[in-house]
């Protein structure tokens, strides 16, 4: 059996129904960090060493997640490995 259900609801009607934390006012101060941070950056490599100092875990965070979106990618253009496992 299959039941399809439609709710109509704001995005704050939801987050409030599932009982979640109102995060706007913290997201906000977080955008305008950022923004502020970026404008005072003159070039690429400034640009590049900011997010590192924000991107979770540092340095090594982005690093990881730089090779997940790799390998992602690689695998959606069948870049993947082609042999088969031992038996």
């Amino acid at each position: 059996m299959k039941v399809t259900m439609e709710v109509d609801c704001t995005p704050e009607e939801a987050r409030r129904f599932l009982g979640l934390p109102d995060v706007s006012k913290a997201n906000d101060v977080y955008v305008e960090s950022v923004a502020k941070a970026m404008q005072g950056a003159g070039n690429l490599d400034q640009l590049q060493s900011f997010a590192k100092q924000i991107a979770p875990m540092g340095e090594i965070g982005l690093k990881l997640f730089q090779n997940f979106m790799e390998q992602s990618a690689m695998g959606g253009m069948g870049g993947g490995s082609s042999k088969k496992p031992k038996d």
